[in-house]
């Protein structure tokens, strides 16, 4: 297991901390399992040796337009919701819907949880998602998260497939330096244009999880 710097495991404490100060601030979202805390910042596994961040002045020009900050509370653009329809893959269970009309290429939210490296990954979860292929990170929204862990696969859903996708983004720490994360994004129109009306209000905001997840859940099942 590795060993953070001194530098490093200080700023993900200070993190950590942050994100539990803020849990601790105000409200969850309607809908929000016991079980499971709400965060509004990443929280940092310990045995992290790579740091996240890095000065904004490295970055490229995609990359600094879409640097922000993290929202102080629950989202205002989605509503966690009871999903009660027999056909539904997730009947039973809950999914992400819209509050409002989302127009194409726009930032819904960010996806957050335990930040983690190989050691400290659960193979068993459900709500993993890879942070950086190359060293071996992901986030993990298991026991920590907010509410785009909820967020469905279209399979089985949508015919028309995904409306939504995950994209890097890079948030502002302060101190002249932005940090990597994952966020959820409406779909662009494309070239034919014919994604142009983005996700409606109350439409259920669906992603595709890609087939590498499912083809791992049937060796599970086996």
């Amino acid at each position: 297991m590795p060993t953070p710097s001194r530098n490093l495991s200080q700023s993900i404490s200070r993190k950590n901390k942050k994100a539990t100060k803020s849990v601790a601030g105000s409200g969850v979202p309607k809908g929000w399992p016991l079980e499971v805390t709400y965060i509004r910042a990443p929280i940092y596994s310990k045995a992290l040796s790579t740091d996240l961040n890095a000065p904004n002045s490295t970055g490229s020009t995609s990359t600094l337009s879409s640097t922000i900050s993290l929202p102080l509370g629950p989202s205002q653009v989605v509503r966690i919701g009871a999903i009660s329809d027999p056909s539904h893959p997730a009947n039973g269970q809950h999914g992400l819907f819209a509050v409002r009309h989302l127009a194409p290429d726009s930032l819904i939210l960010p996806y957050l949880g335990f930040v983690h490296g190989k050691e400290d990954a659960d193979s068993n979860s459900d709500y993993d998602l890879s942070l950086d292929r190359d060293l071996g990170i992901g986030v993990d929204a298991t026991k920590f998260g907010n509410e785009a862990r909820f967020i469905n696969d279209y399979r089985g859903v949508s015919p028309a497939g995904p409306n939504a996708e995950f994209r890097e983004m890079w948030v502002d720490t302060g101190n002249g330096k932005s940090e990597k994360i994952m966020g959820v994004y409406v779909l662009s129109a494309g070239r034919s244009g014919k994604r142009s009306k983005g996700i409606a209000k109350s439409e259920e905001i669906l992603v595709s999880y890609g087939k590498g997840f499912w083809s791992e859940r049937r060796k599970d099942q086996e």
